[in-house]
């Protein structure tokens, strides 16, 4: 299967030399970088988010796959969608599908359901791929989608996932997670909520993350992403997470009253 872009031309720039101007418009090409196991990146257009992700991607050495985990906003197919077979395309190119630890990972789990239709009209995971493309020529995917963020089951997708790399051990793996922050509230209040969650990434602490989000009331969508990488990376041997950049909307829209919030978080 292919999977066309979703949102080319609406959340990034729909023609490849405009898309590749955006994306190096983000990047800090000559910042120092880090071999990383995990990621927290934005993914609302790009004018809003882009230079938070692209200074998550401008920390790294990129490996040749990507886990990318991203909550589910459409409501389409099964509580934990992982496309195992095919290939995505953006105004940049193919990207194929990594069909090996794809099965791995599903062998390892019950929960997670090889599933496409989940993927057709969902952007968490497609706004992460010109980043990684202007930077990588060659690389390939494991895309997983969330509906279910119950704490057990990020906690299981995070192990089906460590279990599947450490078995795998070819070229190196970078797991994604995709989140915004809190939506719609006020920049100070949106501060103030998101450091409390960004405090536990940056503890590596994947139930205190979860705790926060529940017990503060932060509306952090990808919350169950961030969760079941920190529980993976933590499997693997990650040390230590690093806040890259943190902003909000208002500061591209000038609305400080309703904002979105952003951060980019290495683990390592």
């Amino acid at each position: 299967m292919i999977r066309q872009p979703a949102v080319a031309g609406q959340f990034y720039h729909g023609s490849p030399s405009a898309l590749r101007d955006q994306v190096e418009g983000f990047l800090q090409l000559e910042a120092r970088k880090v071999k990383a196991l995990g990621i927290v990146s934005p993914h609302a257009g790009l004018m809003y988010s882009g230079s938070v992700a692209g200074a998550v991607y401008s920390r790294i050495e990129l490996p040749g796959t990507f886990v990318l985990i991203g909550p589910n906003h459409t409501g389409f197919g099964p509580p934990l969608s992982l496309m195992a077979k095919g290939t995505w395309e953006t105004p940049l190119g193919s990207v194929r599908i990594n069909e090996d630890l794809a099965t791995a990972v599903l062998s390892n789990s019950r929960r997670i359901q090889d599933d496409s239709i989940a993927h057709i009209r969902e952007h968490s995971l497609e706004v992460q791929l010109p980043f990684i493309q202007y930077l990588k020529k060659e690389f390939t995917i494991v895309p997983i989608q969330m509906l279910d963020t119950r704490y057990d089951t990020c906690v299981d997708l995070g192990n089906a996932i460590a279990s599947a790399i450490a078995e795998y051990k070819d070229g190196g793996t970078l797991i994604v997670a995709s989140s915004d922050m809190s939506h719609y509230i006020s920049a100070d209040t949106a501060k103030k909520k998101d450091h409390l969650a960004i405090k536990r990434m940056l503890d590596l602490d994947a139930q205190g993350l979860y705790d926060t989000v529940r017990n503060e009331g932060i509306s952090m969508c990808g919350f169950g992403p961030a969760v079941a990488m920190l529980t993976a990376c933590k499997v693997l041997g990650a040390t230590k997470a690093e806040l890259v950049k943190y902003t909000n909307s208002g500061d591209v829209s000038g609305d400080y009253d309703q904002v979105v919030g952003y951060a980019g978080i290495v683990v390592s």
